[in-house]
C-alpha cells in the first residue's frame, strides 16, 4: 500500500512537471493602442514563467515616470482530475507622452533556463490633449488608468465656466479646480493657459495657501481644491477658445511587494490605514479642457452716444471740495464711477469747463477688489481747475452710461450742476499772488523785484570762524563718540551673530512645542487647515532649528543626509521622512478628517521626542 501511495505521489510530480514546461513560455505587452498628450498609461510585461535578468526596452520617445515595478501571481487549480498550474512574473512601467504621433515600444527581454525570450515590439498612438477619441482624467465616469493604482475616477483637473455666452465686454470666470480621491502634494502649475481676445484679472492671491473642500459626484465623495480663477472680459466678438490649464502633482499609490503571493479579486487595494507604509509617490500630469466662449457684439440699437464701453453694473457719483473762492485758487471737482464689473477699462466723457478756467489732466485712481464672484471696486477721476477771472460759473453734468448684460440694456447716470462764485482775490492788485492745493504746489509771482527788509536783521562778527569754535568742537567729540559706538555694537553683533546657531538650537524644542500646543488647540476646535499649518511650521520649524539649516536648503534629502551623519538609528530617520512626508498629502487624504489629524499628531510629537532622546545635535 506504501508502495502504490509512493507511485501516485511520482506520477503526480511527473505531470506538474509535464504541465508546468509543456506550455510555451511567452513575454507579453500589455499597452492601450492610443492614448492622449499629457496622459499617464502603464506598460506592462507579463511573463508566463520564472526569469530572471529582465531588461526593459529603450524609452527614448516617452518619459519614464516610474518602473520597472516587479510582481508575481501563481495557482493551480484541480478540476475533475484535470490539473493546471499558471505562474505570472509582471514588470510595470507608467509612462507619459512627449510629442503627438505613431511612436513605438521596443522589446523587452528577461532570461528563462538560461533561454533569452523576448517580448514583441508595439506600437502607440498619441493624439492632442483634447482628442475626443481619449478621455483622459477630466471625466470622472470614465475609468481608464491613467497612473500605477490610480484612475481618472481618482485624480482629475476640471475648466468650469460660469457662462459661455456673453457680450463683449462682459465678465466670465473661468475655475480650475482638482479632484481626488488619494492623497496627493506639490500641486504645481506646470502650464498656463492662455486667453487671446481676453482682458483678464486672476482672482485667487499667489501666496495663499489651498481651501479644500468636499463635492460629490456621481454618489462619490472628492476632496477638491480651486487651484486657479480668473476673472475675463473678452475684448473682441466671435468664438474665442481658451487653451487647456496643465498641473503637475505628486500622488500617493499603494506599491505591490515582490513576494510571491496569490491574487485574490476580492482584497482592497488599500486596505492599509493612511499611515502606513507600502506606498510610493507617482508623478501626475493632469490637463484640463479647452473651453470656447461665444461672444456677442454689444447691441446698436439705443446705443448713447456717451458710451464708452463700460459693461456690468455701476453707480456715478460727482463731487467738488468748494463752491465759493477767489481767482488764482485751486478747486478739486471729483468724479467717481463703483460697481462690479470691467472697473479698470472705464471711461469718462470729458466735462466741459468755464474758459476762464485753468484745467489741468484729470488724475485717475482705481480701486479694484476680487473675490469669488469677480471684480469689483471704484475708478476716480480727480480735476483741478484754477479760475482766472471773478464772476459766477457753472459745471454743467455729464452722463455716465454703461450697459447692464442682465437688463440688457443702456443704463445713463448724470452728475451734478455746480455753480462755482468766484471773488477777485486782493493780491492781483499787488501784482503778486502764491498758492497751493493738495494736488500741486502751483506759485505766482507778478514781479522779480523784491523789497528790501527793514527789520532788525542777525550779524556776524567778520573775525568769527566755525573752525576751532565750541560748536565745531562739540560736533567733533560728538562724532568720535559715535564712531565708538558702532564699534562697540558691530562686534557685540558679531558676537551674538556666532552664537546664533547654538541659541536657535536650544530653543528648537521649545518652539516645536509652542507650535504643537497651537496645532492641538485647533485639532480639537476641528479647524482642519489652522492644524495643518501649524503642524508644518512645527515639524520643518524644528527640524530647520535643530541641525541649523538654512531655509532656502531645506529638503527631505538634505534632512536624511544629516541625520545619517550624525548616526541616528535608520528607523527615526525614515519614521521623520514619512511624517514630514505625510504633513504635505494629509490634507488631501480620504477618509475621516479628524482620525487623520489625531494621528499625525501623535506622529510629529512622537518623532521630536525620539530625536530629542537619540541624536545629538
Amino acid at each position: 500500500m506504501l508502495k502504490i501511495n509512493h507511485l501516485h505521489l511520482l506520477l503526480l510530480l511527473t505531470l506538474i512537471h509535464m504541465v508546468s514546461f509543456g506550455q510555451d513560455v511567452r513575454l507579453k505587452t500589455s499597452v492601450k493602442s492610443q492614448v492622449r498628450m499629457g496622459e499617464q498609461f502603464q506598460v506592462v510585461f507579463d511573463l508566463n514563467a520564472e526569469g530572471d535578468n529582465f531588461r526593459g526596452p529603450d524609452f527614448n520617445d516617452w518619459r519614464v515616470l516610474t518602473g520597472p515595478m516587479s510582481s508575481t501571481s501563481s495557482s493551480i487549480q484541480i478540476i475533475n482530475g484535470q490539473m493546471n498550474k499558471s505562474f505570472t512574473q509582471s514588470f510595470t512601467y507608467v509612462l507619459m507622452p512627449t510629442a503627438e504621433g505613431e511612436f513605438t515600444i521596443g522589446s523587452a527581454s528577461i532570461t528563462v533556463d538560461g533561454k533569452q525570450i523576448k517580448s514583441e515590439a508595439v506600437t502607440v498612438k498619441v493624439t492632442g490633449a483634447n482628442s475626443p477619441a481619449q478621455t483622459q482624467g477630466n471625466n470622472p465616469t470614465n475609468p481608464s488608468q491613467s497612473g500605477e493604482g490610480i484612475t481618472s475616477k481618482d485624480l482629475f483637473l476640471r475648466a468650469i465656466v460660469d457662462k459661455k455666452n456673453v457680450v463683449s465686454g462682459e465678465q466670465v470666470i473661468v475655475t480650475y479646480r482638482i479632484y481626488t480621491r488619494v492623497p496627493i502634494s506639490s500641486v504645481t502649475v506646470s502650464k498656463l493657459s492662455s486667453f487671446p481676445g481676453f482682458w483678464t484679472k486672476n482672482l485667487l492671491s499667489e501666496n495663499d495657501a489651498l481651501t479644500q473642500s468636499t463635492e460629490i459626484i456621481n454618489g462619490e465623495e472628492y476632496i477638491t481644491a480651486d487651484i486657479r480663477k480668473m476673472a475675463l472680459f473678452p475684448q473682441k466678438t466671435g468664438k474665442l477658445e481658451i487653451d487647456p490649464m496643465e498641473l503637475e502633482c505628486v500622488a500617493q499609490v499603494r506599491t505591490q511587494t515582490n513576494r510571491r503571493r496569490t491574487r485574490d479579486p476580492f482584497e482592497s487595494f488599500f486596505n492599509d490605514p493612511f499611515f502606513n507604509r507600502g506606498i510610493s509617490n507617482v508623478q501626475k500630469q493632469l490637463i484640463s479642457e479647452k473651453l470656447e466662449i461665444n461672444v456677442n457684439p454689444l447691441p446698436t440699437a439705443g446705443k448713447p452716444a456717451t458710451f464708452k464701453g463700460a459693461v456690468g453694473q455701476f453707480g456715478f457719483q460727482s463731487a467738488i471740495d468748494r463752491t465759493k473762492l477767489k481767482t488764482g485758487e485751486a478747486i478739486n471737482l471729483q468724479f467717481t464711477i463703483s460697481g462690479s464689473g470691467n472697473v479698470e477699462l472705464v471711461e469718462l466723457p470729458t466735462p466741459t469747463f468755464p474758459p476762464d478756467f485753468e484745467v489741468y489732466d484729470p488724475k485717475t485712481s482705481v480701486s479694484v477688489k476680487t473675490s469669488a464672484k469677480g471684480i469689483s471696486g471704484t475708478k476716480k477721476f480727480e480735476y483741478l481747475l484754477i479760475p482766472r477771472a471773478s464772476g459766477t460759473f457753472n459745471i454743467d453734468p455729464i452722463t455716465f452710461t454703461y450697459y447692464d448684460p442682465v437688463k440688457k440694456e443702456y443704463i445713463n447716470l448724470s452728475s451734478q450742476q455746480f455753480e462755482i462764485s468766484v471773488e477777485k482775490n486782493e493780491s492781483e492788485e499787488n501784482g503778486r499772488m502764491v498758492y497751493s492745493n493738495a494736488q500741486e504746489g502751483i506759485k505766482y509771482i507778478g514781479s522779480d523785484i523784491r523789497h528790501i527788509k527793514t527789520k532788525n536783521l542777525k550779524i556776524n562778527d567778520i573775525n568769527a570762524f566755525f573752525f576751532g569754535s565750541a560748536t565745531y568742537l562739540i560736533i567733533l567729540f560728538a562724532l568720535i563718540a559715535a564712531f565708538i559706538l558702532v564699534l562697540v555694537l558691530t562686534n557685540k553683533r558679531r558676537k551674538l551673530m556666532k552664537n546664533e546657531l547654538l541659541v536657535r538650537n536650544r530653543k528648537a524644542t521649545k518652539v516645536a512645542r509652542k507650535r504643537l500646543k497651537l496645532a492641538h488647540k485647533h485639532l480639537k476646535n476641528k479647524e482642519q487647515n489652522e492644524f495643518y499649518t501649524e503642524m508644518s511650521q512645527a515639524l520643518w520649524g524644528y527640524v530647520r532649528d535643530k541641525f541649523s539649516i538654512a531655509p532656502s536648503a531645506l529638503s527631505l534629502d538634505l534632512i536624511a543626509d544629516i541625520l545619517r551623519d550624525k548616526n541616528a538609528p535608520e528607523d527615526i530617520t525614515a519614521t521623520l521622512i514619512q511624517t514630514l512626508n505625510n504633513c504635505e498629502f494629509a490634507r488631501f487624504a480620504p477618509g475621516e478628517s479628524g482620525k487623520k489629524m489625531e494621528e499625525l499628531y501623535n506622529q510629529g510629537l512622537g518623532i521630536i521626542m525620539k530625536i530629542e532622546k537619540t541624536v545629538k545635535s
